[in-house]
């Protein structure tokens, strides 16, 4: 079953959204708090994201680029604003599409629905990343080299996401810093290089040595 998670402030519209998804057989993710909404995405892995523009707080464009920091999966935007540059930088945010307000309910499960079948055709490929034999799970935040597995806490897994999607790539400090902030606690260098070694210990824990570079001055890559 696919999770589709919406972010909109508006409760009657939230609520109608969701019940429709649902009656179409989809698990739905309702966020109603928005200051923590990368955390929301990070626990709740889901497959599809519907993001309003107006949001208290940061923006859905704020929101966006955070997702797209850690993940790739499909972004729909909804917004009553209707202004091309509005759209423009949806898009330019990495949003896959953007439905202005008031919508049709039919046509929006219909998108929904097409961006879902565009990108999980292969689902089990569509769930992980896979170099050297390491296997990241995307669905549950786990590492896996043959039959052993490890657990990732939230910045761990950010963290070997964003390698992963940057292979052969060197990665900035700041970028992953960027990647971990949250409302509540700012990252700095010495946070991001404590992640890194816990991480870079589990990885080693099942038989993957060296998997992590360091490039000093500059960040890390996975070669």
């Amino acid at each position: 079953m696919f999770r589709i998670m919406i972010v909109e402030d508006d409760e009657k519209i939230r609520h109608i959204v969701a019940d429709t998804l649902r009656k179409w057989q989809y698990e739905v993710i309702e966020v109603s708090s928005f200051e923590q909404i990368l955390d929301e995405f990070v626990n709740g892995q889901p497959h599809l994201v519907l993001l309003d523009v107006n949001l208290p707080m940061y923006d859905g464009f704020y929101w966006c680029q955070q997702i797209r920091h850690v993940s790739k999966v499909p972004i729909i935007f909804l917004s009553s604003r209707n202004q091309n540059m509005d759209i423009i930088m949806a898009i330019n945010m990495g949003a896959d599409d953007y439905v202005q307000k008031p919508f049709d309910l039919s046509i929006l499960v219909a998108k929904v629905s097409a961006l879902l079948r565009r990108n999980y055709t292969y689902q089990d490929e569509s769930l992980q990343v896979t170099h050297r034999q390491l296997i990241l799970h995307l669905s549950n935040s786990s590492i896996q080299y043959g039959e052993q597995t490890a657990d990732l806490s939230r910045n761990e897994f950010i963290i070997m996401q964003t390698l992963m999607r940057n292979l052969g790539k060197i990665v900035p400090r700041d970028v992953l810093m960027q990647a971990l902030w949250n409302d509540e606690q700012f990252v700095d260098d010495n946070t991001l290089t404590v992640n890194v070694n816990r991480l870079r210990r589990k990885v080693a824990m099942l038989g993957v040595e060296d998997f992590i570079v360091t490039r000093k001055g500059m960040g890390y890559l996975i070669e």
